[in-house]
């Protein structure tokens, strides 16, 4: 499979929680490990194929310690070389779906992957209600709740209790239904010896069963093959399948066993080409064929069943196992009664971004006015992404962590950027300290002022903040004291500025090493000039269709580059003085050690007032030092003491809010 234009591919690695433990014959889960391909072309960076690719262990054949390493090398070279041999990944089962159906993905642009009835919505697929193993009574209310539920197949999971218990399940289900009203299976996972099968298949054979998944352990051909041939039950292959990725070992395996059906999960069958394969060889044995997922996640299992429509089988599959957890990805799946369906007009954000339509909605952090959402077109993000990979000199492969909000335009570009520019992604909790328990090296990091604040106080966080090639801080102002400490840093460290009209940052300052400045320099293709107030106009035709008006004041030199002096809306007339709000809190910040917010409030005398919100008791203490530290006419008028300081849910001063506070509270003086 070759691609065109160079390709860039992603692996993310993520957990999915069960609802309720899962029993098995090889133990019981409670959490899956799962990892996704994501790939792309170069020339359409935000049109995205994702891929599920999630050996199940103790039982994939390519559940290998150095799975990660072997997934990264193999997508490496699909970007080296534009495209993969499905032959040369017979050995790797679940890598080899997860590229199928991402490719595929990619293709279509959408969740529906084949065009079918399914796909249309037209048409659902039966499955079969699956008991999972437990004690007799949880089995026994499992059985009683699908009946309900409408099912007319049920899957029993045998050989984790007491033979004669499950032989009284079966005989409960049969005194209800008959073989013509209710399709029973029943999957061993191996559990009976050979010398005990037969005998136990004569007892399961008076239940009138469809067939019994695997009886033996795997790898018994000869015996498997007796007890096929002398079985008064029909015989599924399942595990056996697994590791038998050639179309020489399928037909010998087959032709050896000559089971009567085969139970077909891609993820651990050979993908979707191998699953083919086994399908037309049981055409040739007269082996019926059931497709299965195999605890894959809404990715997974939605590839499965777009996969499966296109065989137009009537027998009841089993498909319903993503409703198993509680963390899964959002998929138009939806399961009515004995039937999974596919809603082709449902709208979902799957990870990691949304796929459907041309723009996507982002959030304002709402610092300096009500929030809003605004939407963003997909090219305008692309195109952004690319600047500052190109700006920092980044690689497909290099590493990037995300530890802002994926809402905010601050977290969503950085995936996007992952995405654009085939980075490793990592990502953590948009906390105060997300590097805690990080040790590894990053080529980009993007982090709000506040979380580097944070980090530089954790000994082993600052150590991680410092080997990251380049690190970005943005989404707030950032005082004198942050930057003279990030200064000192061996890295690339810049200060950011942007907004989420500009899709991200426009332009960037260096703060240490020898480029280090005051001025910003804005990205190619970045065109500024002042209003008549000197605020700063930003023409970005890629990144907004017109010009937008900032209500920063600046400095514009010749060359582009620029400073910012502060905010028209954040300027205080107080008795025909204009004083800027953040440069006096920039003064403040080196007087006082406590959480606080500059704000103003009517004045009889002097039209407006400064007022200080302070998150500390001590207001005439406060006043003290302001009073030794701050010329006569930047000293706030009114001193108000506040539990806390509003913030946004992006983490920057509430200025509206303050600005309430400021007018509501009466003044300490």
């Amino acid at each position: 499979m070759q691609s065109a234009s160079p390709l860039l591919l992603s692996t993310i690695r993520s957990q999915l929680i069960f609802r309720q433990p899962a029993g098995t014959s090889r133990g019981v889960f409670v959490r899956r490990q799962v990892r996704y391909v994501t790939v792309a072309r170069a020339d359409d960076p935000l049109r995205w194929g994702i891929g599920e690719c999630s050996p199940l262990p103790g039982l994939s054949c390519d559940e290998l310690p150095d799975f990660d390493r072997r997934l990264s090398d193999i997508c490496r070279n699909i970007e080296r070389t534009g495209g993969f041999d499905p032959d040369l990944l017979r050995p790797y089962p679940s890598i080899l779906f997860a590229l199928e159906t991402a490719f595929r993905h990619l293709e279509t642009g959408s969740y529906a992957l084949w065009d079918t009835a399914f796909s249309r919505g037209e048409a659902g697929i039966p499955i079969n209600g699956l008991i999972w193993m437990s004690d007799k009574e949880s089995m026994l209310r499992q059985i009683d709740a699908k009946l309900a539920d409408g099912f007319r197949c049920i899957k029993l999971k045998i050989g984790a209790i007491d033979f004669a218990d499950e032989l009284s399940l079966l005989k409960h289900i049969r005194r209800s239904f008959s073989a013509a009203d209710l399709s029973l299976r029943v999957d061993a996972n191996g559990a009976f010896p050979p010398q005990e099968a037969t005998a136990a298949l004569d007892r399961l054979a008076a239940f009138d069963l469809e067939y019994i998944e695997q009886p033996l352990r795997a790898g018994q051909w000869d015996a498997m093959a007796r007890l096929v041939a002398e079985s008064p039950v029909p015989v599924a292959l399942d595990e056996e399948l697994t590791g038998c990725n050639t179309p020489e070992g399928k037909r010998r395996l087959l032709y050896t066993i000559r089971p009567h059906f085969l139970i077909l999960k891609p993820t651990l069958h050979g993908g979707i080409g191998g699953c083919g394969e086994w399908i037309a060889e049981a055409l040739r044995t007269g082996a019926g064929c059931r497709i299965t997922s195999a605890l894959e996640s809404n990715i997974g299992l939605n590839a499965i069943a777009q996969w499966c429509a296109t065989l137009d089988d009537p027998h009841p599959q089993g498909l319903g196992t993503g409703s198993l957890y509680t963390t899964n990805v959002p998929m138009p799946l939806e399961l009515q009664g004995p039937s999974l369906h596919f809603k082709p007009s449902a709208r979902v954000a799957a990870y990691p971004l949304p796929l459907e339509g041309d723009e996507i909605s982002t959030g304002t952090s709402g610092s300096t006015g009500q929030p809003r959402q605004i939407r963003i077109r997909k090219e305008q993000i692309a195109h952004s992404a690319g600047l500052t990979i190109r700006r920092l000199g980044l690689c497909p492969g290099n590493s990037a962590l995300l530890c802002l909000p994926r809402q905010y335009i601050g977290g969503l570009m950085m995936t996007a950027r992952s995405l654009a520019g085939g980075l490793r992604l990592l990502e953590v909790e948009a906390s105060g300290h997300p590097l805690a328990g990080i040790s590894s090296g990053f080529d980009l990091i993007a982090m709000t002022p506040m979380q580097a604040y944070n980090s530089l106080l954790i000994a082993a966080e600052k150590e991680t903040l410092r080997r990251a090639r380049n690190l970005l801080i943005g989404g707030g102002a950032m005082d004198a004291a942050l930057e003279k400490e990030l200064a000192q840093f061996p890295n690339a460290v810049y200060s950011t500025y942007g907004m989420t009209e500009t899709v991200s940052h426009i332009a960037l300052r260096r703060i240490n090493g020898p480029e280090a400045s005051e001025w910003y320099e804005p990205l190619p293709g970045i065109e500024l000039t002042l209003s008549v107030d000197n605020t700063l106009i930003i023409a970005a035709p890629q990144l907004s269709d017109t010009p937008l008006r900032t209500n920063d004041i600046a400095e514009l030199r010749a060359d582009g580059r620029f400073r910012i002096l502060g905010r028209s809306d954040l300027t205080v007339n107080s008795g025909g003085l204009k004083i800027q709000i953040e440069q006096v809190e920039d003064r403040i910040r080196r007087l006082i050690p406590h959480d606080f917010a500059l704000t103003h409030a009517p004045d009889p005398r002097l039209g407006q007032a400064l007022t200080l919100l302070v998150a500390d008791d001590d207001v005439s203490g406060i006043r003290q030092k302001l009073a030794d530290g701050l010329p006569p006419f930047e000293r706030p008028r009114r001193i108000i003491a506040v539990p806390s300081i509003p913030l946004t849910p992006s983490g920057k001063i509430d200025r509206p809010a303050c600005l309430e506070l400021g007018r509501g509270i009466p003044s300490e003086e």
